[in-house]
């Protein structure tokens, strides 16, 4: 089976997104950093999303990227859903701290349950399709609003597929934006490039930035 196996943020500076990832989030292996300054504008066409087990470890979280330098896009609040906010780090990174939990049962332990790896499609049906040709396997789909693939122990990052104009409202940005994406995933495949201009590598073995 085809997986995610690491995502690779480019930014402008380095050492400045690797003091704030290492104090906000403690990401490990799977989020690695890369300089790059290709021109890009506006909404980048993906989220990054951190599950947890409660809301203090949101709290958590959202305080200490807020704390290294992030800013708020949606203060943490309570849903139908759960508990959640949304923050935007230095280098125009946006990252969802979520619970479907509404309780706490204890105090934060920092804990990520998941790490996801939302990319906004124009035609969710047809990246779903172009992915399943790849060797991806669909976990959950609902139509063409959302997909989300199957991951295993060589894939800590799922991947999911969101209708781009509802992935941008969802964490409250205007959908517009154009020129590079700064991101590219790493996987147990080939290199290629999907409907929406997301680049695949091959995944590598060496030390991440993150």
């Amino acid at each position: 089976m085809t997986s995610l196996t690491s995502v690779t943020l480019e930014v402008d500076d380095l050492a400045a997104a690797d003091r704030f990832y290492t104090a906000a989030f403690s990401l490990g292996p799977q989020v690695r950093l890369r300089a790059c300054d290709t021109a890009t504008k506006g909404f980048r066409g993906f989220t990054m999303s951190i599950t947890v087990s409660q809301p203090a470890d949101v709290d958590s979280f959202i305080g200490s990227a807020l704390e290294a330098g992030a800013t708020t896009l949606k203060p943490a609040a309570k849903s139908l859903w759960g508990y959640g906010g949304v923050v935007q780090a230095p280098d125009g990174t946006i990252w969802k701290l979520a619970t479907s939990a509404k309780k706490n049962t204890g105090p934060a332990i920092r804990k990520i349950d998941d790490l996801v790896l939302l990319l906004g499609a124009e035609d969710v049906k047809a990246s779903k399709q172009f992915y399943v040709e790849r060797g991806l396997t669909v976990a959950k789909s609902f139509g063409g609003k959302y997909v989300e693939f199957a991951s295993d122990e060589s894939g800590p990052v799922k991947l999911a597929l969101y209708k781009r104009r509802g992935l941008a409202k969802d964490v409250g940005v205007p959908e517009e934006g154009d020129g590079s994406h700064r991101v590219v995933l790493g996987g147990t495949s080939g290199a290629f490039t999907d409907p929406d201009g997301f680049a695949w590598e091959p995944a590598t073995v060496t030390s991440p930035s993150a």
